[in-house]
């Protein structure tokens, strides 16, 4: 048994996983019963919120962008509710600002999607001192590019015009790349 697993044997093994992405939501929770925890789902802010109310989760894994708003206010709502809480945001559009963000909210980690089960595990089950291992396969120059332009897009609060002007870059040409998936 590894000392991860040892946090999986005391009395609360609670965790709430929040994404509005349904087949994503439903692989991740199986394979998280699987490994010890008594799971509750949620596919919006809203309902995330509530369940995070009614019944602090000791763990939880929480998507950044939800269809009803953003992911930092469930983080929020757990931590006011059980401080001792351990959060990871999950989201396909990481950036610094908002890790760094997530972090000051409570969040112990912040993976980007595809994250599997077993990373998803082990951040939640991961020791104070213990650090992460480094990322195996780096961003690729595309994906470094494309998570600039959304990261640039979310500070001109999801303005294409003023997104495309301050990259100095056609409107039209940056509604192609911002209607495109991330590149790996």
């Amino acid at each position: 048994m590894t000392e991860g697993d040892a946090l999986l044997t005391g009395a609360d093994q609670t965790l709430l996983i929040v994404d509005d992405d349904k087949p994503f939501l439903t692989r991740l929770a199986r394979a998280m019963e699987l490994r010890g925890y008594e799971v509750e789902t949620a596919e919006s802010v809203e309902e995330a919120v509530s369940k995070a109310r009614s019944r602090p989760p000791a763990f939880a894994v929480v998507d950044m962008r939800l269809g009803d708003g953003n992911g930092l206010d469930v983080v929020a709502a757990i931590r006011e509710k059980r401080t001792d809480s351990r959060t990871i945001i999950l989201t396909g559009y990481g950036n610094i600002a908002t890790a760094v963000t997530a972090v000051k909210l409570g969040a112990i980690d912040y993976l980007s999607k595809p994250a599997d089960a077993d990373e998803i595990h082990a951040a939640l089950t991961r020791t104070a001192g213990e650090r992460a291992a480094p990322p195996e396969n780096p961003m690729s120059a595309d994906r470094v590019r494309w998570e600039h332009i959304q990261r640039v897009y979310e500070m001109c609060e999801r303005n294409v015009s003023e997104t495309a002007r301050r990259l100095n870059m056609h409107r039209r040409t940056l509604q192609r790349i911002l209607a495109k998936r991330a590149p790996r």
